[in-house]
């Protein structure tokens, strides 16, 4: 894949002198004009829109199937579980058009740090702010990922008999001789963080024993509940059990461990090791709020490639308490900010563009992914580009990413899906040179 350089290509259509003048990479966008990997040429429009200060911006919007699931199938070390997570296809997308190896690549709402891990496995360097705790556990052990045999030896080190007191409502989720395996590797993993003995053939058993707590298969710890990117209450989970007729089951709790982290060490070969190597120790990840962080240099990061909270009711203590439980965090003490208000999440994301602009460097870029709330009526593209150019970003393009586009003359509406919810639609800004 090329890298793109800084050269530009006036659009005629940027004329208008209520326009926000704006230009692109040369290469980028003919590249997205030309691309039709998939057999379909990209369609473009303008798009006209008042920005906070008033003025009007018009840029483009390409649409196509820029990547689809026919693609090559991403890495096995990213099968984590998570909530609203993007595919690895789309982060790559982006890395290889506009980064170099040795590159920043940056996700300030890092989630399971597809992101990241995609960075890394392309030789770039992760950088990643999340303030769900819970993100660097599933993230930091991918980018270290141990030798099989390794999990192996430490499982058989672990004393699962040594068991300690558990909530007894638990027992709603496993058979009593699975939950005592449970707290003895909860114990295990706590005593090794007290004395600073946590590796990281530590912290991918955390991580696999995090994603494997509660799901819908026997591959999961507990009896049949609900996926495992959140967690169902005591009082739900019983009405499951009477509605299902079912009891908790007896689960080997090492075995499911290593199965797991066989999947996913399965295509961890030695060129991916090696790319994970030479970039892991330099990977920065931050538990705290995106729109302060010091931590990171002005100007150090390449590309951001993220997609934020959007307008939802998020309650997380309600969907984490197991997960909190066995990594002792008190649910309690994480504050995610998931205002419900457009105008309030619009004051957010302009303060989130403000300390991007800071720490991207001149000339690097943003791909901000953004997706369809209030059953498609509420458009996140509208925002989000005032909302960048308000922060002082140059807004690019609009690129929708789509298998099954069905109509054209309406594509800021994209009405070819029931709810608009197939779609990527990801804003492309840039830092002025």
């Amino acid at each position: 894949m090329p890298r793109y350089s800084d050269a530009t290509l006036e659009l005629p259509f940027f004329n208008d002198a209520a326009t926000v003048r704006r230009t692109l990479p040369a290469s980028l966008l003919e590249d997205l004009l030309k691309f039709r990997e998939f057999g379909q040429p990209s369609r473009q429009l303008q798009i006209s829109i008042e920005g906070r200060s008033g003025a009007g911006i018009r840029i483009p919007m390409l649409l196509n199937e820029f990547w689809t699931a026919r693609q090559r199938q991403a890495n096995s070390l990213h099968e984590i579980s998570y909530r609203a997570c993007f595919k690895p296809q789309l982060p790559r997308f982006f890395i290889e058009r506009l980064t170099a190896p040795g590159d920043r690549v940056y996700d300030p709402f890092m989630g399971r740090g597809t992101t990241l891990l995609e960075a890394a496995l392309l030789g770039r360097v992760p950088v990643g702010c999340d303030v769900n705790p819970l993100s660097v556990v599933l993230t930091k052990p991918r980018l270290t990922p141990p030798f099989l045999d390794e999990v192996t030896e430490r499982l058989r080190q672990i004393d699962f008999a040594d068991s300690a007191e558990a909530p007894e409502d638990l027992l709603v989720f496993y058979h009593v001789e699975t939950l005592q395996q449970i707290t003895a590797l909860r114990k295990y993993l706590s005593r090794q963080k007290q004395q600073n003995k946590l590796d990281h053939v530590d912290e991918w058993i955390e991580l696999i024993a995090l994603n494997r707590l509660t799901g819908h298969s026997n591959g999961f710890f507990s009896v049949y509940t609900m996926p495992p990117n959140q967690a169902v209450s005591v009082k739900s989970q019983r009405k499951i059990n009477e509605r299902r007729n079912q009891v908790p089951p007896r689960r080997n709790v090492p075995n499911i461990i290593l199965k797991k982290s066989r999947i996913l060490l399965s295509e961890c070969q030695a060129d991916q090791r090696e790319a994970l190597r030479k970039v892991a120790g330099l990977a920065l990840l931050l538990t705290k709020s995106c729109e302060a962080a010091p931590e990171i240099e002005s100007g150090s990061i390449a590309l951001v490639v993220t997609s934020p909270p959007f307008l939802d009711i998020v309650d997380y203590a309600g969907d984490n308490w197991l997960r909190c439980w066995f990594l002792g965090i008190d649910p309690k003490t994480v504050q995610l900010t998931v205002p419900k208000k457009i105008t309030d999440w619009e004051a957010a994301m302009v303060r989130v563009f403000s300390e991007l602009a800071r720490v991207v460097r001149k000339g690097g870029h943003i791909a901000f992914e953004v997706g369809e709330v209030h059953a498609g009526k509420t458009r996140l593209e509208d925002s989000v580009i005032p909302c960048g150019a308000a922060a002082g970003l140059e807004p690019l393009l609009v690129m929708i990413n789509d298998q099954k586009f069905t109509k054209t003359a309406n594509c800021w509406g994209v009405d070819n899906n029931a709810k608009g919810t197939n779609t990527n639609r990801i804003v492309v800004f840039r830092k002025a040179a």
